[in-house]
Order: C-alpha cells, then sequence, then structure tokens
C-alpha cells in the first residue's frame, strides 16, 4: 500500500497535503505527513515498523503507551518548577481506535506526533548543545528510574548486550561467504584482528551485572545525537524520541551510547575516518549535564563503570556494522556494498581514541561527578 494512503488510515483533521521520507534511521521507514484544513494544519510522523528487526512490532506500542503517559503525568506534575516544557511524542491513533496500522501485505504502520519548533542534529554543533543532550538523557532516565524494568516487554532480547553480539559474529564468521571476504580484503583482515584484541573486555558489563554491582533498569536504548530534540527557540533540548528500543537493561549503554555519537565531531558517515576522534570538551559538557539530573540514582558502582561503557558501546556498534557487512548487509540500510565496512571502521577508530585518551576521560567524569 502507498504511504499516502496509509496515512488516511490515521486520526488527524483534515486532507493529505503532502508526504515525504525524513530521518536519517538506519532500520525504519520513516515520513512526515501535513493534513491540512481551510484552516489550520497538522503535521504528523508515519512509521513503517522493520519487521525484520522487531518480530513483534505490536509490543513496541505496548511499551511506547506504558512509556509516554509515565513521562507525561510526570511532565504535568514538575511543570510548575521546571526550566521548560519537557516533552515527549505521543501515540496518533487509526481512525478505527487501534494505535497501528496494518496494511495488505502485512506491513506494520504506526503515527506518532511531531515534536514541532524543534531540531536534531547528526553531529554536535558546541559544548552548549552536548549540554542539552547531557540533559535531556539524564531527565529521561531519572523520570524512568522509578518505573519496574519488567514494565516493558523486551522486543529486542540480546540488544545491547556486547557478549551476545561477539557470539553471533562468531557464527557469521565461520560462512563461506564472510570467509571469502576475509581472504579478498586486508581492510577486513585488520578489522577482524581488533575483534580479537578486545574479546575478553567485551563481557565487562554483563559481568558487573552477574556479579551485582550493577543492576537492570529501563533504558532508551539509542539515544544517540540525533534523536534529542533541541529547541529551536530557546536552544534548550526538549525531547528523547525514537523509543522503539526502550526496555529493561543497563543505562551505561545508554550513557556510553550518546556519547559515543555525540563525541565524534566527524560523524557517522565520514569519508576522512583518519580524523576520527573522540572530543573530551563535548564530553566534559554532556556529562555535566547528564548528572544534573542523574546524580540522584546513579551508585558508586554505577559510576565505576562509566568509562568502560563508552569504549564498550563504541566497540558493539563497530562489531555490530562489521558482522553485517560479512553478513551480506541483511540489518542496517545501506547505500553500496562496501558502507557497513566504512561504519565499521569509523567506530573501531573511535573506540582506539577512546582507549588511548582513557586517563582524560576518567578525569573528566570524576570531575563532573564530584561537581566541581
Amino acid at each position: 500500500m502507498k504511504p499516502s494512503k496509509v496515512a488516511e488510515q490515521f486520526d488527524v483533521s483534515g486532507k493529505l497535503a503532502s508526504m515525504r521520507p525524513t530521518g536519517s534511521g538506519n532500520v525504519n521507514d520513516t515520513y512526515l505527513a501535513v493534513f491540512r484544513t481551510h484552516f489550520s494544519e497538522e503535521r504528523i510522523i508515519i512509521q513503517r515498523v522493520n519487521g525484520h528487526v522487531f518480530s513483534r512490532p505490536e509490543w513496541i506500542m505496548e511499551n511506547l503507551s506504558i512509556l509516554t503517559n509515565h513521562c507525561h503525568k510526570q511532565f504535568q506534575a514538575e511543570s510548575d518548577t521546571a526550566d521548560r516544557i519537557w516533552q515527549l511524542p505521543r501515540i496518533v491513533p487509526c481512525r478505527n481506535g487501534q494505535d497501528y496500522f496494518r496494511d495488505e501485505d502485512g506491513g506494520f504502520w504506526r503515527a506518532l506526533t511531531l515534536i514541532a519548533s524543534a531540531s536534531s542534529y547528526e553531529i554536535a554543533q558546541g559544548e552548549e548543545h552536548a549540554r542539552e543532550v547531557g540533559m535531556v538523557l539524564g531527565q529521561f532516565h531519572r523520570l524512568i528510574s522509578t518505573m519496574n524494568p519488567l514494565s516493558l516487554r523486551d522486543t529486542l532480547p540480546g540488544f545491547h548486550e556486547t557478549p551476545k553480539y561477539l557470539a553471533q559474529y562468531d557464527q557469521v564468521v565461520q560462512t563461506t561467504g564472510a570467509q571469502e571476504l576475509i581472504d579478498s580484503s586486508m581492510e577486513v583482515r585488520t578489522l577482524a584482528r581488533f575483534v580479537e584484541e578486545r574479546r575478553t573486555f567485551s563481557h565487562v558489563l554483563e559481568n558487573a551485572l552477574a556479579a551485582g554491582e550493577l543492576e537492570t533498569r529501563l533504558i532508551h536504548g539509542d539515544p544517540k545525537v540525533s534523536n534529542i530534540m533541541i529547541d529551536d527557540d530557546t536552544g534548550k533540548g526538549t525531547a528523547i524520541i525514537d523509543l522503539d528500543t526502550a526496555k529493561p537493561g543497563l543505562i551505561h549503554y545508554d550513557f556510553g551510547d550518546a556519547l559515543r555519537s555525540l563525541c565524534n565531531r566527524e560523524g557517522e558517515e565520514t569519508k576522512e575516518i583518519g580524523r576520527v576522534s573522540f572530543n573530551l570538551d563535548l564530553c566534559e559538557a554532556f556529562v555535566r549535564g547528564y548528572i544534573k539530573f542523574a546524580k540522584d540514582f546513579l551508585t558508586e558502582n554505577d559510576k565505576k563503570y562509566l568509562y568502560d561503557s563508552i569504549r564498550l558501546i563504541t566497540f558493539e556498534l563497530g562489531l555490530r556494522f562489521f558482522q553485517d557487512h560479512l553478513a551480506g548487509n541483511v540489518y542496517f540500510k545501506v547505500k553500496s556494498p562496501e558502507q557497513n565496512l566504512q561504519r565499521a571502521q569509523i567506530q573501531f577508530r573511535l573506540c582506539e581514541s577512546i582507549e588511548t585518551r582513557r586517563r582524560q576521560i576518567q578525569e573528566v567524569l570524576d570531575s563532573a561527578l564530584d561537581g566541581e
């Protein structure tokens, strides 16, 4: 079914005036739909959820309803003392009252309100932007820290559990197609060695969880810089979007992922891989913003593993890109056969930069956590 026909299934005033692809996500197909009456306009986000990634997309909508209802109530209760209007998208129901629509081919579609008069950025705009990104994630973690982790379904079992990605990688490496790529490319062999050298480290957070040092909480799952909305008028962070990956997990994966995406000024699709590095000034600004809201729920053990989280999630994403390249690009969207290989090179280069700056990063973390 054409996206324009799908748009008409949702309960929005007016007639569909336009619909165009939007965003830069690697998983779902996302569109901006504009509806108009003779005196008003309403814009919403419509997405076709990737059924290959999310086997139970209806669970996503169940989670989204629970999560946003909880946060919206908190926003309302704290609105008189807040320094801004905090926001989260809400579900736009279908005309038949359901939260989603299935087309004749089984495609799963949903609609969400648009966070208007706000923008997101693929690359950090500066230290003030980094601080606002930290504040948005810290606020989100604070709000959901009071929820039972079991209140949300696990829509992506194994997501952000690095040892499981390593096990999947080991399986892919044994296939004929992967072996042919390894044998024919020095670049591929270099990345394979990079993985082997960090095999033991990949268990650091899961081992801490098993030992009782860390605890399972609710997480966003994908808090990269482009999922943080900044108010166009005030410059303050206002919302975190793309909540499909919200689930029980370790908040360290969120913390590390936000810094991974934020502190690489070259971006995740750069051709200048040699210029990729981890920016300490952006890191410090983010952490100070994050701690403003997170200081009350972070434990001493949580703080102990923050550096490891930055290094690990960067390694993990590189591993996932590399595995997908070896598997034939079956998970992430690509525009060329080599794109996932290049993405893996960027993340591994960033991981190396994080490793060489370990002492400086730890000093930044310690200073921010101590409130200096």
